[in-house]
């Protein structure tokens, strides 16, 4: 089973890995355990808890605010803030998106590794997503949701599977690298005018970047000559 994976993503690979490289690159051996099942059950824990059970406080404890982060060191939240959704919409889509494509990127990849690009990927995009409200001034955001790490693993799903279609409303098919770019450049241009409030964009374009980044550091994977894939 573990060879069977490193040898589909050394297929994959655009080039031979370099000798620097290898220990980035050394694959997990391969074991799938339904950890989107997990990370799903979690969330929703987490959201009965703070929506209907009263720990409220908790849902600031666990959101990213750079506010605190700066004056009282909650770097954790950079993780937490994963588990913290506003409401049952945000909750839904979130989870919904990461049911459809994380259970297959994560039988493709194997657990361990869905484990590492989904954390990693999160924590990234929401520290990205830190230093552009610090610098900008937005020191009260409260940062919540799953959303940064969601869209890597669409984008990881695209990469992996650039001849699947994808039915939006259940209705139109679009293979799966062109709703990723369709999203990308939604994302691009709601963070540009602004067009919906509340909505953290950039930390969805940085799931995106950090995913593809994670693509090429750890796999030695191109993701553009994937996505463009015929």
């Amino acid at each position: 089973m573990s060879t069977c994976r490193a040898r589909t993503l050394d297929e994959l690979a655009s080039k031979p890995y370099p000798g620097s490289m290898r220990i980035i690159r050394q694959p997990f051996r391969y074991q799938h355990h339904n950890v989107v099942y997990w990370l799903i059950g979690i969330n929703f824990i987490f959201f009965v808890l703070m929506q209907f059970l009263g720990f409220t406080r908790l849902m600031f404890y666990m959101s990213m605010i750079p506010a605190m982060i700066v004056r009282s060191g909650w770097v954790w939240t950079f993780v937490t803030y994963m588990f913290v959704h506003g409401g049952f919409g945000h909750i839904i889509f979130n989870m919904l998106a990461l049911f459809i494509f994380g259970t297959q990127v994560e039988r493709y990849m194997g657990s361990k590794e869905f484990l590492l690009f989904y954390f990693v990927t999160g924590a990234l995009a929401g520290i990205f997503s830190f230093f552009v409200y610090f610098l900008t001034g937005q020191y009260a955001v409260w940062l919540m949701g799953a959303s940064g790490a969601v869209f890597a693993v669409s984008l990881a799903y695209a990469v992996l599977f650039p001849e699947s279609i994808i039915y939006i409303w259940g209705i139109l098919p679009v293979r799966a690298p062109i709703m990723v770019l369709g999203f990308t450049v939604l994302e691009l241009f709601s963070s540009v005018f602004r067009t919906t409030s509340g909505v953290a964009h950039i930390t969805h374009l940085a799931g995106f970047a950090f995913a593809w980044i994670y693509f090429v550091v750890r796999f030695n994977i191109n993701p553009w000559k994937r996505l463009r894939m015929r």
